[in-house]
C-alpha cells in the first residue's frame, strides 16, 4: 500500500510561545449592557402570558399570579436572609 505523505507546514508561532489574553472587559463575545433590556422583555412575555391564560380562564390566570408572587416573595427571602 503507498500512502502519500505530506508534510504539514510548521505554524507560525513556536509551540512553547504563550499568547496572551484579552482584559476580561474588552471580551467582544460577551453582550453587555443588554441585562435590562432581557429582563423588560421576560417581565413583558409573562405578563402578555398571564393576559392569554386570563381570557381563557380567571381561575387559572389568579392562580398563575399568586403562584409567581409567592415565588418572587421566597426567592427574596433567601437571597437576602
Amino acid at each position: 500500500m503507498n500512502l502519500f505523505v505530506q508534510e504539514i507546514p510548521a505554524s507560525e508561532l513556536a509551540p512553547k510561545t504563550i499568547q496572551e489574553t484579552p482584559a476580561p472587559g474588552q471580551d467582544p463575545l460577551i453582550a453587555r449592557g443588554l441585562q435590562k433590556e432581557q429582563y423588560a422583555g421576560i417581565i413583558g412575555l409573562a405578563i402578555a402570558l398571564i393576559a392569554a391564560v386570563g381570557f381563557f380562564s380567571r381561575r387559572v390566570e389568579y392562580a398563575i399570579a399568586l403562584a409567581l408572587f409567592i415565588s418572587v416573595i421566597f426567592i427574596a427571602l433567601f437571597l437576602f436572609v
